[in-house]
């Protein structure tokens, strides 16, 4: 089992799970953050620390956002790991709870 960033996270990247995360398994790009689903341990540690709720177990994930196991994890094999919290993007309040922003993913 893993956890997966879904897309309430895009635009809005907090990096609070970041900062809990006991194996260091996130990654980062420009808007969004994602979970490398080998390194992550299923410890849940980042699902009560995400502002955004954006965190599911895979076998959580609502039936619109199973995508995002796939992508979290071809994203992870491409962007740098992150093992410190950063200041969350400067619009993050104003994205957060905004559907529809895949179409924002920067890759």
């Amino acid at each position: 089992m893993t956890y997966v960033v879904t897309e309430n996270c895009i635009k809005c990247k907090f990096t609070d799970c970041v900062d809990v995360c006991p194996v260091n398994c996130f990654y980062e790009g420009p808007n969004f953050l994602v979970i490398h689903p080998d390194e992550c341990i299923d410890c849940d540690a980042c699902v009560p620390a995400c502002p955004a709720k954006a965190i599911y177990r895979d076998t959580d994930l609502p039936s619109d956002m199973t995508h995002f196991l796939g992508l979290n994890e071809e994203l992870s094999r491409l962007w740098p790991n992150i093992t410190d919290r950063r200041d969350p993007l400067p619009d993050a309040a104003a994205w957060d709870e905004v559907g529809g922003k895949l179409v924002h993913l920067e890759r």
